[in-house]
């Protein structure tokens, strides 16, 4: 793809998480796209470099880190473009989860989306454009197991309807994308390839199969072109159709 005419040639993404998984995935799609990407995420993509990507190392789960970042962000100023993807999964059952669990998901999955949304908004609105997008989870349909997350990834979903409704008069439109059973490093390391449960996940999917980082990447990458100006507020499911099944095999 040429550079010059691709859809987000000139634009400046920031991206959460961008290191593994989905994250890498994206950054991959929008360095192809045309944008210049910045990634915050724990530690740098080994072994993966761009002239157009810049990494930055940082702990999203952690308060103090994350308004450090902001404030650089801030003085930025530029950014088109935002994607707070980073995320992770606690597994237990209601009895077991701890103030801990609750304080870690609620500052990665909410409290960074907010600051950092922060961070670019004032940018945005000087331009009158800007395209936000948070990653939510089938999850929040109901999973036995995940009290937190379904939580915190339930409230990204509220806060971004808030969120399109505050922008849209500056030309920003705000959406969510919620994946599904999705076969990425942090799938694995539970339900490593060849674990009969795995198996048995992917046939519980009505169109049987696990996702790939690249299906959710293609649903953002949609949000993100400036030519879709007109959608706002919105959650797509990218789920292989595991958001209306009755029941799923986790």
């Amino acid at each position: 793809m040429s550079t010059s005419r691709a859809p987000l040639h000139g634009q400046k993404a920031l991206i959460t998480g961008g290191s593994t998984g989905i994250g890498a995935a994206l950054c991959d799609l929008l360095l192809e796209l045309g944008a210049q990407v910045v990634s915050l995420s724990r530690s740098d993509r080994a072994g993966f470099s761009h002239p157009r990507l810049t990494q930055r190392a940082i702990d999203l789960s952690d308060p103090a880190a994350v308004k450090g970042a902001a404030a650089q962000i801030a003085r930025e100023g530029d950014y088109d473009i935002l994607v707070n993807n980073a995320g992770r999964v606690i597994h237990k059952p209601l009895e077991e989860v701890t103030d801990q669990d609750f304080d870690d998901l609620m500052n990665l999955h909410v409290r960074a989306a907010i600051l950092l949304t922060q961070a670019v908004v004032p940018g945005m609105k000087q331009r009158r454009y800007g395209r936000i997008v948070n990653l939510s989870t089938r999850a929040i349909v109901g999973l036995a197991g995940r009290t937190v997350y379904s939580a915190s990834k339930a409230a990204i979903v509220s806060m971004d309807r808030t969120w399109s409704l505050e922008l849209a008069p500056y030309g920003i439109t705000v959406n969510t994308v919620s994946p599904g059973p999705i076969g990425t490093p942090m799938l694995d390391a539970g339900l490593p390839v060849g674990d009969p449960k795995r198996d048995a996940l992917a046939a519980s999917i009505p169109l049987k199969r696990l996702g790939t980082a690249e299906d959710v990447a293609r649903a953002i990458a949609f949000f993100l072109e400036p030519a879709n100006e007109w959608i706002t507020g919105q959650n797509l499911f990218v789920c292989g159709g595991s958001s209306v099944a009755a029941t799923i095999a986790l």
